[in-house]
């Protein structure tokens, strides 16, 4: 692993590991979510539409508060979820309830239709995670999301 890591940093010079790992990561994760576009594509939905179906499967029969489900957004963070909902509504995916003593306040729901579609997502996007990481060891992929995860914390900085 160091003489890979020796190879890649002849080839290619940073200004700091931390600018080197940052780098990787943004190439890692758009080589993967570029597999995940061609998966979508046939069910003519986009990463943020499949990411709020997902959402919504999980929140059952009750649904969401619209800003919840923005928040909930984590591959991509949509600027503005109304828009995205009203195209999947118009769609059939997705339905939008207005409270009647608050009409601010909006419950989005997954349909029948957007339940239909994500089903049959499952399988592929189940073998694409497959096939994206089928060279790592279960334990190099424990380990890869555990520095991940490491990665997005917060840590106070020493004095």
């Amino acid at each position: 692993m160091r003489l890979l890591r020796q190879a890649i940093k002849q080839r290619k010079p940073f200004d700091s590991i931390q600018q080197e790992v940052f780098l990787e990561v943004l190439r890692t994760g758009h080589a993967l979510a570029q597999d995940l576009v061609e998966v979508l594509r046939p069910y003519r939905l986009t990463q943020p539409q499949y990411n709020v179906l997902r959402i919504l499967r999980g929140a059952g029969a009750a649904g969401l508060p619209t800003g919840e489900v923005g928040d909930r957004m984590v591959a991509s963070r949509e600027p503005d979820v109304t828009r995205l909902l009203v195209r999947m509504e118009q769609r059939g995916l997705v339905t939008r309830e207005r409270q009647e003593d608050n009409r601010r306040f909006v419950t989005v729901r997954i349909t029948r239709e957007g339940l239909r579609v994500l089903k049959a997502l499952d399988r592929p996007v189940a073998e694409m995670h497959a096939r994206q990481l089928r060279h790592m060891t279960r334990n190099e992929l424990e380990q890869l999301a555990g520095l991940l995860e490491l990665a997005r914390q917060e840590r106070p900085i020493p004095p």
